[in-house]
């Protein structure tokens, strides 16, 4: 079983507007309303996948039983923990071709809910085979409990998906998670240096100390592809060019990707190309953390995975 870890899920709102007045009125018709947060999307693409998957995290408040409610609806397994705080709504406003966003910080957690949730997640953690963390860390935690939260899941293997200060605070600690998946940027602000494409310059930046004891780092370069290091080896993920509609929740359909081809405990290839084509899948519908798997046998055969 696959446990997913969303800390600050949310109830997403799209307001597709043909023209956008501020401050005016602004009336919408067609309102779209999802559950939001990372690691809802991962849930989705496993669930998608038959894959066995539960959902856990934090929620409060009348959002919060709203999402329980819809994963019910979609058939998926759920064991939140629930918070006096309310759960937070992001907004997207899409307007003339642009994407203006409304994000709420979320709810405040508390010093006792904090622990609570720590003692709910080892329960839950017993049950997983790999277990993956994504996204921001809501108000009231402290910036190392990814940390103690991958200390409570030993010895299970978990993929975590942060970055900034949360994804800097786990690296330099004693409990290492299994997988990490920056890109691009965030690999660049990791190290505090420019960092391109080139696959001689990746190589010199994933051997650095900062990433000892990571069993899979995973770096996503959109159109590029990904590079990706194992067990000390080192992998180029080539990629075909593809006409990408939405593009965003690719990196969540590609840890759902990697996360299923690790429980099945599959070869280096097969997890890296496995992940990448489900990105690209996504990033191919308009809807976030959607897939059409029927293309998904053709697209495999297209990406290509060369040791470097």
């Amino acid at each position: 079983m696959i446990l997913t870890i969303t800390m600050n899920p949310s109830i997403d709102v799209s307001y597709p507007l043909t023209e956008f007045s501020l401050d005016a009125v602004n009336r919408v018709k067609n309102v779209k309303k999802t559950v939001g947060g990372k690691g809802l999307n991962v849930t989705r693409i496993l669930k998608q996948l038959d894959a066995e998957v539960m959902a856990s995290g934090l929620i409060g408040g009348v959002l919060g039983e709203e999402i329980k409610e819809r994963l019910t609806q979609d058939n998926i397994l759920h064991e939140f923990l629930s918070i006096k705080s309310e759960t937070r709504n992001c907004i997207a406003i899409l307007h003339e071709g642009q994407q203006t966003e409304i994000l709420e910080s979320g709810p405040i957690v508390s010093t006792q809910e904090a622990s609570d949730f720590l003692n709910h997640l080892g329960k839950l953690a017993v049950k997983a085979d790999v277990i993956c963390f994504s996204g921001s860390l809501p108000q009231g935690l402290p910036i190392d409990f990814y940390q103690q939260m991958i200390q409570v899941c030993r010895p299970k293997p978990v993929m975590l998906d942060c970055s900034g200060e949360a994804l800097m605070t786990v690296l330099k600690g004693e409990s290492k998670p299994y997988l990490i998946k920056p890109n691009i940027q965030e690999l660049a602000e990791l190290l505090d240096q420019p960092i391109t494409t080139d696959v001689k310059q990746l190589k010199v930046a994933l051997s650095d100390p900062l990433f000892a004891g990571i069993d899979w780092v995973v770096v996503s370069m959109g159109r590029k592809g990904a590079f990706a290091k194992h067990s000390n080896r080192f992998y180029h993920v080539m990629i075909p060019s593809i006409k990408a509609v939405n593009p965003v929740g690719s990196g969540d359909a590609m840890l759902a990707g990697l996360a299923v081809a690790i429980e099945k405990e599959k070869s280096v290839d097969v997890v890296l190309k496995q992940g990448n084509a489900l990105g690209i899948l996504n990033a191919q519908e308009e809807t976030t953390g959607y897939i059409e798997l029927v293309n998904y046998h053709t697209l495999i055969k297209q990406i290509q995975i060369k040791e470097v």
